[in-house]
């Protein structure tokens, strides 16, 4: 029974480690935590329900729409921050993403109501059987492998090609960049456009799985961001492995009733246990 539980656990932990995959790439190469990382995706996936479900387009026209428009938001995100806040420290940036996410979530409301509704379902039905008579579904390998893809991809992107070596150049000395004449704010603008498509291409994927409340789907970057810290916000491949591990021990904690209030707290206790790790360690520098 365990495993079961497990393997459910392991859809929502792709999706945390996907949103802490592109948290770390925003970090590293905008020097923002973007809070409003889920509820652009979120965002785009109410378009794509109002699409297939009040024009009546297909559902992959419906998707693919709500993904452009998750970029555009963020993209526009992006725009604002880079035109305006180019000097700002990280803080103030990440601010900035926080007073996005509540004015999302307020237009949501406004827009789509309170009420949850069903998204258009992309995959449906188990993949395969593990030996121990858990059935793995194909949302959750199609997941899992984004959140591979994702990784692996950002990864070779940024080091083995021209435009990732420009990102890299920008987040490392935007100055010397503008200097060289590269185009800041053009490539800063990029990199949110395209974490907001992947964030709204995710939320299509696993709306139809979970609860699509609004703040609920919009609050996963909570154990994103646990995900995230994981890897320091600098390593892609920890981010992945963290975000897969809560998932997998909330959904280990889900088949024993007395533990299940503790599910929820498994991304703060991993924040907590981050912060008293890293600060044991600025001691233990000073100690030496």
């Amino acid at each position: 029974m365990w495993l079961n539980n497990v393997v459910a656990g392991l859809t929502p932990g792709a999706t945390y480690a996907i949103v802490g995959v592109l948290l770390t790439l925003m970090s590293q190469l905008t020097r923002v935590v973007n809070f409003a990382q889920v509820a652009v995706g979120m965002f785009g996936g109410y378009i794509s329900l109002t699409l297939v479900t009040k024009m009546h387009l297909p559902i992959f026209v419906g998707v693919i729409g709500g993904i452009l428009v998750a970029a555009l938001l963020s993209a526009l995100l992006g725009w604002i921050i880079a035109t305006w806040l180019a000097e700002a420290s990280t803080s103030a940036r990440s601010a900035v993403t926080v007073a996005a996410l509540l004015f999302l979530i307020s237009l949501a409301f406004i827009l789509f109501g309170y009420r949850n509704q069903p998204f258009p379902t992309l995959v449906a039905g188990p993949m395969f059987t593990l030996p121990g008579g858990a059935v793995v579904s194909k949302v959750t390998v199609l997941v899992i492998g984004l959140a591979i893809v994702i990784t692996v991809g950002s990864w070779a992107f940024l080091k083995f090609t021209a435009f990732g070596v420009k990102l890299r150049a920008v987040s490392d000395r935007q100055m010397a960049a503008e200097l060289l004449g590269i185009n800041v704010k053009m490539l800063n603008v990029s990199v949110w456009s395209i974490t907001g498509a992947i964030a709204g291409l995710t939320v299509a994927l696993v709306g139809p799985t979970a609860s699509n409340d609004y703040v609920t789907v919009s609050t996963l970057v909570i154990p994103g961001a646990a995900a995230a810290l994981v890897g320091a916000f600098k390593r892609m491949d920890l981010a992945l492995v963290g975000g897969l591990a809560i998932g997998a021990i909330q959904g280990l904690f889900s088949g024993f009733p007395n533990l299940l209030i503790v599910r929820d707290w498994v991304p703060i206790i991993f924040i907590i246990l981050f912060l008293l790790w890293n600060q044991r360690k600025e001691v233990w520098d000073v100690a030496r």
